[in-house]
Formats: C-alpha cells, structure tokens, sequence
C-alpha cells in the first residue's frame, strides 16, 4: 500500500480560519444537546492552532512492517475469516461492547481492493447483527475515522438500549466517562459476538481457550 501524502502548504480553507484565536461558542452549541456529557458556566473553545504540515505520518504509513494490526497475532482477534479481522480494542470497555473491523490485508479505504471492497457491506451487516445480539443493546454506532492508524479499521460501538443521553456523535465520549465494564462480562460478550459471527463462516478464536 501506498503512503498516502498531505499537502506541504495550508489550503485556501485553512488560510481563512482565525489561528491562533480563541473561537467564540456559537448561540446554539453542543454544549446545549441532551446528549452533551458536560455541563457548567466556563466552557469555552479552545483556540485554534496553527495547522502542522506535513502531516506527522500514522501508524503504519509506511507499510505493514511498522503496523500494529499487521503485526498483531490472529490469535488475539475476537473472530477472522480468510480476509478480515475483528479486534477488541484494549483490555477495557466502558460499553457492553467496543471492537474493531479490519481488513487483514494492509489498506487503507481509498485503496481497499474491490474483491474486498464488495465483501465490506455484508460484513459490517454481520458485525451489527453480532453486537445486536447482546443483552439490552439497542443500537450499534459504525465510525471510521483514520486519523491514527493507516490500516483501514471501523469502530462497532454498543449502545445500551433506554439511556437515551448516550445517543448520537457523543457515544465515543462517553465510552471514556462511563464506569469499566467488569472484565467477566466484557469477555462473555466478546465470546457472544465471535460465536454468532462464525456462524455464518470464519473462526471465533474468542473461543478458545
């Protein structure tokens, strides 16, 4: 895979914003949502930074010898076919479920083959439906943002069905304020999820002893 590359000078976009100033807080904010995990007075945007061109590279950038996932053995992945991977993500969760979808291959999306590409919709179908099938899950976010690793990965994130605050573009938030789930219980759902994803092909390696 190819290293992607950032532009060496700022963009037009870049050039008009206010660097270096403190941002005012728009009249209708965030900070005014139901699901915003903070509250008081002082709140304020921090100002904005000068941008850092280029960009520092991401893990992996240069190929899959320096890539966490390509050098992560399968036997740590919760369940894997032939072609992709799904990870916990750490040794803690604070949701009843957080875990990775990856290719085993080293891409990124824009470079993702289209054999792979083709299996990638069905696939994310079969991890919602996995992570759905825990107790009391109601719904299950699909992010994918890229900025700290160069191998492709999409978080899978549980939403525990009635805590209607958790809902929505904060979920990720508030996955780092919520107490730890007991290790027990994050375990048992990895193993739930591996299971009912191997049932339609792969292996749960979560199974194993």
């Amino acid at each position: 895979m190819a290293a992607s590359s950032t532009p060496q000078d700022p963009s037009a976009f870049v050039r008009r914003l206010p660097t270096g100033e403190r941002l005012p807080m728009p009249a209708e904010s965030v900070a005014d949502w139901e699901t915003f995990p903070f509250e008081g007075d002082d709140l304020r945007v921090k100002p904005l930074r000068p941008p850092v061109l280029p960009e520092p590279a991401r893990a992996g950038e240069h190929g899959p010898e320096e890539c966490r996932t390509c050098n992560r053995p399968l036997s740590e992945a919760l369940w894997a076919d032939d072609h992709w991977r799904l990870d916990p993500v750490g040794t803690e969760s604070r949701l009843p479920a957080v875990v990775l979808l990856q290719p085993r291959g080293h891409y990124d999306l824009s470079g993702l083959p289209a054999e792979r590409t083709a299996e990638l919709g069905p696939l994310l179908q079969r991890a919602e439906r996995a992570v759905l099938g825990l107790d009391g899950i109601a719904r299950v976010h699909v992010n994918r943002w890229g900025d700290g690793s160069a191998h492709l990965h999409f978080w899978l994130l549980a939403r525990p069905a009635g805590l209607m605050q958790l809902r929505g573009t904060f979920l990720a938030v508030w996955e780092e304020l919520l107490p730890p789930l007991p290790d027990a219980e994050r375990r048992h759902n990895h193993r739930l999820i591996a299971a009912a994803l191997a049932a339609e092909g792969g292996t749960a390696y979560a199974l194993r002893p």
